[in-house]
């Protein structure tokens, strides 16, 4: 019964968060949209549950890192970092943004509580997670790394070769979700570079990889706790663009499309 509650709880926290991102498109014009809304569970599942991290001491060397490689994605991250308590919702709106450190993509560290690292670039943040695992594993550390991948961000050749290290090093204590929304900024992800053996080519570099729904909030918990010895962990979680909003869910021109106040009504109508 509790299990349940906990995941009814989390759900409910994913419809908010949803709420708040697309209030905060219209509200300051930032694009993105529907590929923040594909990972908003992910990161509910790690923040809200799984991840070892307390808002109140975000610097604790003994805390989990949590990565948003899909730097994009970094309006959904901002809601889920300020519900979470680790600052002030309050900022987000005010007139100048926080000094204009809620952008389209994370500051680098130290300007905001919970941001690990300025992902901007795509295929940057899960190479920096692989350094945070293989840190621990030297300092003899128990913390655990969690890294956020888009399936479009995967065309970068920067993630095999931090695929490659993470396994050489067995990095068991390194997880990646791949947020795999099928979609990318020109087209479909597997027209364009052929992504639909996502887990197989993991599974290739020595990873323990798995399929999962990524909208699902008990598989997304089960997975954070998972962990096999001596490899990291990939999940390829099947999401859907624009979650949560009918006339956004599976179409790509939510990539970069700002909603107007009469598209916010709609969508915020849904999300009940």
């Amino acid at each position: 019964m509790k299990e349940q509650q906990d995941l009814d709880r989390l759900t409910r926290e994913a419809t908010d968060i949803r709420r708040k991102i697309i209030s905060y498109s219209n509200h300051a014009k930032l694009p993105h949209l529907a590929s923040c809304l594909s990972c908003v569970d992910i990161l509910v599942a790690l923040y809200f549950s799984a991840g070892r991290i307390d808002p109140k001491r975000a610097d604790d060397p003994a805390r989990d890192r949590i990565i948003l490689s899909k730097g994009h994605g970094a309006p959904a991250l901002f809601q889920v970092l300020a519900k979470a308590g680790f600052y002030d919702e309050a900022l987000l709106f005010e007139a100048d943004h926080g000094n204009g450190l809620f952008g389209e993509h994370p500051p680098k560290p130290g300007y905001l509580p919970g941001i690990e690292a300025a992902t901007g670039s795509l295929g940057h943040g899960f190479p920096m997670g692989c350094g945070f695992a293989l840190s621990a594993k030297i300092r003899q550390m128990h913390y655990h790394t969690y890294c956020i991948l888009g399936d479009g961000e995967c065309n970068e050749g920067s993630i095999w070769e931090a695929a490659m290290l993470a396994s050489a090093n067995k990095l068991d204590n390194l997880t990646i979700f791949v947020d795999y929304n099928r979609w990318q900024a020109t087209g479909r992800s597997d027209e364009i570079l052929n992504q639909a053996a996502l887990r197989q080519r993991f599974e290739a570099f020595s990873f323990a990889s798995y399929d999962i729904d990524g909208h699902d909030m008990g598989a997304l918990l089960n997975a954070a706790h998972h962990r096999e010895a001596r490899r990291p962990c990939a999940f390829i979680c099947r999401t859907v663009k624009g979650k949560g909003v009918s006339f956004m869910e599976d179409d790509n021109n939510w990539h970069y499309k700002i909603p107007n106040d009469e598209e916010l009504k709609q969508a915020l109508a849904e999300l009940q």
